[in-house]
């Protein structure tokens, strides 16, 4: 009996595809040079894409800052990824909000359409099913400011496309999670 299939390998590192999924880590770190370098630096070198990166100083006392990003990866690379922050240095802690069941997700959008007519009023409709305010109106156009899910936020500039969408500009995602505990 003779067979073709080759003796697996140590060495074999073929994957079978595996479906990506959005993560959405919150990192907190020190605040002090050099650390969101590093941190980008961690995702530049192994080729992971930051999809949105927001962060601030969260607590002066304490010299902290809150880091989210977001990114995309097979679960086995999402959990390297989450690794790979524990380990950094200037880590103080690390969440995967998106694992979490009490985590929330939000963005802000600021949206600008021009249009007149009856895409004027479609656009004016949307906005208020979407709980858009409008920040800035001229004769020619509006600007709308749009808060929560990316999803939500996507949906709405998806809708304002042949309405007239003439600019865009997001905050990338902020999160934290229910409850009375702190990360």
């Amino acid at each position: 009996m003779t067979t073709d299939a080759q003796p697996a390998s140590v060495y074999d590192l073929a994957h079978a595809e595996e479906a990506e999924n959005l993560a959405t880590f919150a990192i907190l770190v020190d605040n002090e040079p050099g650390v969101l370098h590093r941190l980008v630096g961690l995702f530049a070198a192994r080729g992971y894409n930051i999809e949105s990166l927001t962060v601030a100083e969260t607590d002066r006392r304490a010299h902290t800052s809150r880091v989210t990003i977001v990114t995309r990866g097979a679960p086995h690379v999402l959990m390297q990824i989450e690794a790979q922050l524990e380990k950094m240095v200037a880590t103080r802690h690390v969440q995967d909000v998106t694992r979490d069941p009490n985590g929330l997700e939000r963005e802000l959008a600021l949206v600008k359409v021009k249009g007149s007519g009856a895409d004027r009023v479609e656009a004016l409709r949307v906005s208020d099913i979407f709980r858009a305010k409008v920040i800035d109106t001229t004769h020619e156009s509006f600007v709308f400011e749009l808060t929560g899910a990316p999803s939500k936020i996507d949906s709405f500039v998806d809708l304002m496309r042949p309405l007239g969408l003439v600019e865009l500009s997001r905050t990338g995602v902020l999160s934290i999670t229910r409850g009375a505990q702190a990360m």
